[in-house]
């Protein structure tokens, strides 16, 4: 079939639209408002703004950065290596991220960066500053242990 019997169709018939088409829909109302993730809303679309507290969410890292100074031993399993499996380092904990951490020696001042993916537990000889979400301060120090 030819181009001249499929019908005629004008540039302005094919991108035309009725008003309440497809083609209008950036117009059609007010933006919504931003909403944080979380946050109450009215039925009548406005957010309702809180003084809720925000707490970090109880991932690794966020728990080594709520203890950042404090000196620990880190336990870290290499696989594969055939000249060291497993090491263990202690040091303070100057810094973490979501696939690191930093720590230093205090007796050389070397600084280790050391990468998550390896990395197996971790001891403290102190108590540990752990804010989980949903918790206001810290939870209670002292616990019944059998």
């Amino acid at each position: 079939m030819s181009p001249a019997g499929m019908g005629s169709m004008s540039p302005a018939g094919m991108g035309s639209m009725s008003p309440m088409g497809m083609g209008n829909m950036g117009t059609m109302g007010a933006t919504p408002p931003q909403v944080t993730s979380g946050s109450p809303m009215t039925p009548a679309g406005g957010v309702v703004p809180t003084t809720a507290p925000v707490f970090e969410q109880s991932y690794i890292e966020n728990i080594f950065r709520l203890n950042l100074g404090k000196v620990g031993t880190f336990y870290f399993t290499y696989e594969n290596n055939k000249d060291w499996n497993a090491k263990v380092y202690t040091g303070v904990l100057e810094a973490a991220g979501r696939d690191h951490l930093i720590i230093s020696d205090k007796a050389t001042g070397q600084r280790i960066v050391l990468l998550m993916v390896n990395f197996d537990y971790a001891t403290f000889e102190e108590p540990l500053i752990y804010q989980y979400p949903g918790t206001i301060g810290n939870p209670p120090t002292t616990r019944n242990c059998w």
